[in-house]
């Protein structure tokens, strides 16, 4: 059994406590930095909107925008959980 240590991420203006492998704590915390920069450009592109729109376009953006972004179907479904956790969290926290 591999060991998971625990890693605070901010994702927009919300504090999150994941448990990760070690060997990928390095890849999160890069990708976490993209999602806060595009949260960034599209709150100063689209004014009015709440941090649950800027969150589903950065997703979205994700999706469909990131360069060289080839996933597998394992991959898909991973990063879909991620996204309904995300989701559920944000639902419960409004």
């Amino acid at each position: 059994m591999e060991t998971l240590i625990p890693v605070n991420i901010m994702v927009g203006d919300r504090n999150y406590r994941l448990k990760v492998k070690p060997d990928e704590e390095e890849n999160l915390r890069k990708t976490i930095k993209i999602i806060n920069n595009k949260l960034i450009e599209f709150k100063t592109s689209f004014a009015g909107k709440d941090m649950q729109d800027y969150i589903a376009m950065v997703l979205i953006w994700l999706a469909t925008e990131q360069p060289g972004s080839v996933l597998s179907d394992e991959n898909l479904q991973e990063i879909s959980g991620k996204i309904k956790n995300l989701q559920q969290l944000i639902e419960d926290a409004l």
